[in-house]
C-alpha cells in the first residue's frame, strides 16, 4: 500500500508564501491605486475636441431624435442614416410623427446634408414625390440645427467646439461602450468661429438667429475621445410663442461606409417652398 502525503512544496517555506502573498496584494493594491490616481481629461477640452476625433474616425452610422413642445403640443422626429466627418456629407431618412388618428400621413423624408445645403426628397408641401428641394442652410435663422428635423450630426459635433462651463458627469454605459458623460453649454458664435471651413456659414446663421446664443447640452464621449451621444437643448420663438427642441444625436458603427449622390439639376424643385 502507497501512502501519498500533501503537504507544503519543497523548498517553500511558510516565510516564503507569506512573502508572494504579501507581493500580490501589493500588485493589486498599486494597480487599483494607479487606477485611480490616473487623472481625468480636461472636461472642456475633451469635449472641444469631439469633433477632431469624429474626422479621424472618418465615417459612422447615425440615429437622431427632434422633440418639440409648443402650447402644450410635444412631437418627435426620428432619423436614420450615416455621415462622413471628413467630407461634411450624410444621408437621413427622417419619419414624421404619426396623426391624431394614430395613422401616418407622411412618408418618410430622404434627407441629404452637404455644406452649406440641405437637400429633402417627399417634402410634401406641393412639392411632385419625384423632385427634390434645396436649402441653402446658410440663410437659415437656425443654420438647420433644427429646420430639417434633424440636427446634422457635423454641426452637432462641430457646436461643441464653442463649449463652456463643462463638468464631469461621470462614467456610464452607452450600448454596451463605457463613456464619460459631460455637461454644459456651448457657445453657437464661438463655436461658429472656430468650426470646421464647410460648416462656419451655417453655425455663423445659427448665432445670428437665435435669441439666445447658448445652448445647454449633455455629450458622452467613448475612451478614444469621440462623441457617441449628444443631446442639445434649443430655445427659438416662433410667432409670438417660444418653442423649446431637445435634439438628440447617437453616433454608432465607425467606419461605416457611407454615400452621397447628390441629385441633378433637373431634379430639384425650382418652385416656392415654405420652410
Amino acid at each position: 500500500m502507497v501512502e501519498q502525503r500533501y503537504g507544503r512544496p519543497r523548498g517553500l517555506g511558510g516565510g516564503a508564501l507569506a512573502v508572494t502573498a504579501s507581493l500580490v496584494a501589493a500588485a493589486v493594491t498599486g494597480c487599483a491605486a494607479a487606477e485611480q490616481a490616473r487623472p481625468l481629461p480636461d472636461p472642456g477640452g475633451a469635449v472641444r475636441g469631439a469633433a477632431d476625433a469624429l474626422v479621424r474616425a472618418g465615417t459612422s452610422k447615425a440615429s437622431t431624435a427632434m422633440e418639440m413642445a409648443s402650447g402644450g403640443t410635444r412631437v418627435t422626429i426620428r432619423g436614420e442614416g450615416g455621415y462622413d466627418f471628413r467630407r461634411r456629407t450624410g444621408r437621413l431618412q427622417v419619419v414624421l410623427p404619426k396623426d391624431a388618428a394614430g395613422t401616418s400621413e407622411h412618408r418618410p423624408i430622404t434627407e441629404l446634408l452637404t455644406p452649406g445645403a440641405l437637400y429633402m426628397k417627399n417634402r410634401g408641401a406641393g412639392v411632385p414625390a419625384d423632385k427634390w428641394v434645396r436649402v441653402d442652410t446658410t440663410t437659415l435663422d437656425d443654420g438647420n440645427l433644427v429646420t430639417g428635423g434633424a440636427t446634422d450630426p457635423g454641426a452637432a459635433a462641430e457646436l461643441l467646439r464653442g463649449a463652456r462651463d463643462v463638468t464631469y458627469v461621470g462614467e456610464t454605459e452607452l450600448a454596451g461602450v463605457k463613456v464619460r458623460h459631460y455637461r454644459g453649454v456651448a457657445d453657437i458664435g464661438a463655436a461658429a468661429r472656430v468650426a470646421a471651413p464647410q460648416l462656419r456659414g451655417s453655425l455663423a446663421a445659427a448665432a445670428k438667429g437665435f435669441s439666445v446664443d447658448t445652448v445647454p447640452f449633455d455629450a458622452y464621449l467613448d475612451g478614444d475621445g469621440r462623441l457617441r451621444k449628444v443631446r442639445h437643448q434649443f430655445s427659438f420663438s416662433n410667432q409670438g410663442q417660444t418653442v423649446a427642441v431637445a435634439s438628440t444625436t447617437l453616433l454608432y458603427g465607425f467606419g461605416t461606409r457611407v454615400e452621397v449622390t447628390l441629385p441633378e439639376g433637373r431634379d430639384i424643385y425650382a418652385g416656392k417652398v415654405e420652410i
